[in-house]
Order: structure tokens, then C-alpha cells, then sequence
């Protein structure tokens, strides 16, 4: 039995990156409700792990709440929060309508900062907790047709620093979690995204050589698997002292190195290029 069990709750645990850490940290025998919209495709996280399945929309507010209500009246207590629910929208600026932009903030920023203040006051009231918001290499730098995506991610960086600071003396420890190329439906829906938006414009041609190379990617057996990121969260979770970031998976580290030294127009040519 762990004796250092602790409450979890994960957002997008229905698929890719959230099945997998559902799976590892419900091993390990602590508590983990495994949040999503679809709770149907997480029966055997519940039948063979012992997830508990709840289902949740963070893009609703009382959905968030209730959630909270639930696991506060079953377990008493929240430990951990994983900020996992999110997806990826390609397209141009130009492309793409305002309407999904915010549909991708209040997906990726807006839904992961409401669950993060309803289980605030309750991680302060029992003076630790911790946060882990899954972010990506795409909040550190961009690539080609990624700008409302990338602008989400860059958003939720802010925003996690921010936190970590404001919740450090409350004994609240705030993690990002920053994978590179991993193998999930993510790249699928975010070629099918860039190719839609572009249909009939001026960007077609180019997003179409784009959207192939991103299927290519995704398709082939250079991308990490989620348990890499699985993995990431588990130490986030269970390090008596976490990590700010944890940088993990295919190109993560090179490219945020490359990032780093290169002429910005020099990065832009590589990011133009590499599919």
C-alpha cells in the first residue's frame, strides 16, 4: 500500500497523455479521478486501474465546481491537481476565425485557470497542494501556423510562473510539464484544423504542405511515447521537492536549445522547413 497516497484529479485523462498518467499514478495506489468530457472512453481505467471516472467540461463553470463538490465529499481532501485538458489548433492568423482563437483559449487557458481557483482555497486551507499544468515546447518557442496554439501555451507559462509565486508561502507547489513530439491524436487534429481553416485562401498551398508533414511526423516512429510525459508528472507528483519544468520528449531540449542561440530569422527558416 503507498503510505504517501495522495488525491488527484487530471483533467483530459480520456486519451494520449491523460489515459496514460490516469493509469501510472493509479498503480502506484493513489486516488486518481480522471476527468473528461467523454467519460465512456475511460471504462478501462476504472475497470482495470481503478480510476475513478468523472465527468467535466472546463470550459463550463459549474461543471468545474461540481467536480470539486464531489471529490471534496468523498475524499475530504484535493492533492494534486493535473491541468492535462487542452488541443491543438493550427491555422493562419488570418485563417483562422476569432471565435475558434477563443475557443482554443478557453480550452487551453481560460478552462485550466477555473479548475485552478476552485481547488486553491482548498489546497491553502490544508496548507499543501500541487499544480501541474501540462504546457509543450510550443510555450517556449513557435512553429509554422501554430500562432493561436502557441499563443495558449505561451499564456499558460505566464500564467504557471505567476502562480508559483503567489502560492509558494500557502506551501503550493506549481510545475509545467513541457513535452516535445508526442505520439497522441494531437497532431491529427491539429493537420486537419490548419487544413480546413485554410481551404480557398491565400495560405492553402502552403498550409496543405504543412498539414502533410505534420501527419508524416505522426505517423512515423520518431515521436515519443505519452509514458515519457507520464512519467514527467509522476515525478512532479511524487518529488518531495518538484521541478519547475520538466522538459521531456522527441526534440524538446535541442529545439528549445536552438531556440535559444539562433537569429530569430534564422529559427523561422528551420520551424518553415522541417516538415
Amino acid at each position: 500500500m503507498n503510505m504517501n497516497k495522495k488525491v488527484i484529479l487530471l483533467t483530459g485523462a480520456s486519451s494520449g497523455i491523460g489515459f496514460e498518467t490516469a493509469k501510472r499514478l493509479a498503480k502506484e495506489g493513489h486516488i486518481v479521478y480522471g476527468a473528461a468530457r467523454r467519460v465512456e472512453r475511460m471504462a478501462e481505467l476504472k475497470d482495470i486501474y481503478g480510476v475513478i471516472p468523472i465527468a467535466l467540461d472546463v470550459t463550463d463553470a459549474a461543471s468545474c465546481r461540481q467536480v470539486v463538490i464531489q471529490i471534496l465529499e468523498e475524499q475530504r481532501r484535493i492533492d494534486v491537481l493535473i491541468n492535462n485538458a487542452g488541443y491543438g489548433s493550427y491555422g493562419a492568423i488570418e485563417d483562422v476565425s476569432l471565435e475558434e482563437a477563443k475557443r482554443q483559449f478557453e480550452v487551453n487557458v481560460f478552462g485550466l485557470a477555473r479548475l485552478t481557483k476552485e481547488v486553491l482555497p482548498i489546497m491553502r486551507q490544508q496548507h499543501q497542494g500541487r499544480i501541474i499544468n501540462v504546457s509543450s515546447i510550443g510555450g517556449r518557442l513557435t512553429t509554422y501556423f501554430g500562432g493561436w496554439y502557441h499563443a495558449t501555451k505561451y499564456a499558460v507559462e505566464g500564467l504557471s510562473d505567476a502562480l508559483r509565486m503567489e502560492t509558494k508561502s500557502f506551501g503550493i507547489d506549481v510545475s509545467l510539464i513541457e513535452p516535445g513530439g508526442i505520439k497522441t491524436e494531437w497532431g491529427d487534429i491539429a493537420a486537419d484544423h490548419l487544413e480546413q481553416s485554410a481551404k480557398g485562401g491565400a495560405y492553402e498551398a502552403a498550409a496543405a504542405k504543412t498539414a502533410a508533414g505534420i501527419r508524416k511526423q505522426y505517423a512515423g516512429n520518431m515521436m515519443s511515447n505519452p509514458s515519457v510525459v507520464a512519467k514527467a508528472i509522476d515525478k512532479a507528483v511524487n518529488q518531495r521537492s518538484p521541478k519547475t519544468r520538466y522538459v521531456i520528449g522527441f526534440g524538446a531540449k535541442p529545439l528549445i536549445f536552438l531556440h535559444s542561440i539562433l537569429p530569430a530569422r534564422c529559427f523561422d527558416w528551420i520551424m518553415m522547413h522541417v516538415s
